[in-house]
């Protein structure tokens, strides 16, 4: 998995880059299918602001984040992300298996 990490009006540090590339660790172990991960860090009025963009097999998925520390708003990034992975796994693997796409008409 490729993980980008990008800062609007922030300066990225090594704790930070550190911090990130941990937590989505959690994503690479629970699917194989992540091939990309665009992570923009950003600090607007509102708060400290984290977004991700991850590319995987045959779809894209789109999460975002807000909180008053920046380490809250990962948390919470990677957290959402993480169930959007997982839903698209699961997905995938009922697809595989032969599942409907449809309930059957009466």
């Amino acid at each position: 998995m490729q993980l980008n990490i990008t800062g609007n009006h922030m300066e990225l540090t090594d704790a930070i880059n550190d911090f990130v590339r941990d937590k989505f660790k959690k994503i690479e172990r629970h699917s194989d299918q992540v091939t990309q991960v665009h992570v923009i860090l950003s600090v607007e009025k509102a708060g400290h602001q984290a977004e991700a963009t991850a590319h995987v097999t045959g779809n894209e998925l789109f999460a975002l984040a807000t909180a008053d520390d920046m380490y809250a708003a990962i948390d919470g990034l990677v957290q959402k992300i993480d169930r959007q992975i997982l839903k698209h796994k699961e997905k995938t693997v009922a697809r595989q298996n032969g599942a409907q796409s449809r309930a059957p008409n009466h």
